[in-house]
């Protein structure tokens, strides 16, 4: 009679197991789950919103449909995008964090305005929200956020930066001072894609209380 009984319970078990992948892989083939993953990267309230149960999603993790960029956070491994590789996992890290921004190093980098490899990723957040965590990032909590603020798009990549103005000006006050008078020396150089706005230059300066005057003074 136990005999019967736990094969009959072994039996149910393997039954149930067998419906509930069987119910996860009908998720797969949903257009609402396809839909999610043709994104870069989302969160499990995302998912939700697209109709697909976060609980479901450590399963496609364990199976290698997706994989787990931080808490709560997933990718899909095999999506394809057109977003040039080196800026990849920037562009994903940023539109992970709610209101995240690539500043410093990162923003420089990505404009051309810096020699410094970014060893981290820069990314703002509000100085009044908390502080999430992800692998190899840097977060700045910061006050005036919005200032310089500019949405950035790079394929299905939909993130904010800051402009240039911004992160010169930021590179006085969070980098060496040999460091900020390149990336400045950068910013004022004429090309036909950019053309220095020095009035904006200034005005965020004194906005965000940097004195960049001398340095403007001795390069013009």
């Amino acid at each position: 009679m136990i005999d019967f009984t736990m094969t009959h319970l072994f039996t149910n078990c393997t039954h149930l197991t067998s419906l509930g992948a069987f119910r996860k892989i009908k998720d797969m083939n949903r257009p609402e789950f396809k839909k999610l993953l043709e994104l870069p990267s989302f969160t499990g309230k995302e998912a939700k919103a697209h109709g697909v149960d976060p609980h479901v999603l450590p399963y496609y993790v364990k199976t290698g449909v997706l994989e787990r960029v931080a808490r709560g956070v997933y990718r899909n491994p095999n999506v394809a995008t057109s977003a040039p590789f080196e800026i990849q996992d920037l562009l994903e890290t940023a539109q992970s964090i709610p209101e995240g921004t690539i500043c410093g190093v990162s923003a420089l980098s990505y404009y051309g305005l810096t020699l410094e490899i970014p060893r981290q990723l820069w990314i703002a957040v509000p100085h009044s929200g908390g502080t999430p965590r992800r692998p190899k990032t840097k977060i700045l909590r910061m006050r005036n956020l919005e200032l310089g603020r500019v949405p950035l798009k790079v394929d299905k990549y939909q993130t904010f930066i800051f402009d240039r103005e911004r992160s010169v000006v930021d590179a006085f006050r969070y980098l060496s001072i040999e460091s900020a008078i390149h990336s400045l020396k950068e910013y004022l150089k004429m090309t036909k894609d950019h053309k220095p706005d020095i009035a904006k230059l200034g005005r965020y300066a004194r906005e965000l209380r940097v004195n960049i005057s001398p340095y403007l003074a001795a390069l013009t």
